[in-house]
Parts: C-alpha cells; structure tokens; sequence
C-alpha cells in the first residue's frame, strides 16, 4: 500500500509508480498461469503422466494387457478436464451470477 508523504499529507508519485508497477507484474503472473491452464501442453502432459502412472501401477499389480488397458483411465481423466471448462461457464452463467 502507498504510504502518505509526512510533509504534504499526499502520495507520492514514486510510491504510486511502485504500486502500479506491482499490479503489473501480478497481472502478467495471473496471466501466464491462466495460458498455462488452458494450454494443449499442459492436457497433453496431463494425459502422458496419467497414462504412465496408471501403466505402472498395472504393470505392478500384474493385470492383463496393462498398456492398452491404461489407455481407458488416462483418455477419462483427460475427457474430465477437458470438459471442465464448459461446465465452469454453465455455472458462472446459471448460478454463480444470481447470487
């Protein structure tokens, strides 16, 4: 928060400068996560690491067929982010704005 010049009971100019500076990089922080959220990089990293993890954990409790079979849990979880979005503006839409 911009303090208040003893002197002249004001703020200073530098001191909003640092404030506006701030926001700013905030905003680029807010802003590089948000790309990242929706990026195919991260859906497709996403399904990479699910499928490895659950080809792993197959291939350790011994099941049938591990690599094909861990195709279903990684494409659902996968289904289920990609689906998020859509719901999230339902809800924002339908529910959350009537509050």
């Amino acid at each position: 928060m911009a303090t208040v010049c003893e002197s002249c009971g004001m703020t200073t100019i530098n001191e909003l400068a640092k404030e506006v500076d701030k926001i700013k990089a905030r905003n680029k922080r807010v802003e590089a996560d948000k790309a990242w959220e929706t990026s195919l990089m991260r859906k497709l990293l996403i399904l990479a690491l699910t499928y490895i993890v659950v080809t792993v954990f197959f291939l350790i409790a011994k099941l049938p067929d591990p690599f094909a079979n861990a195709l279903v849990p990684s494409g659902a979880f996968v289904l289920s982010t990609l689906t998020v979005p859509f719901f999230k503006k339902l809800w924002i839409r339908k529910l959350y704005k009537k509050r």
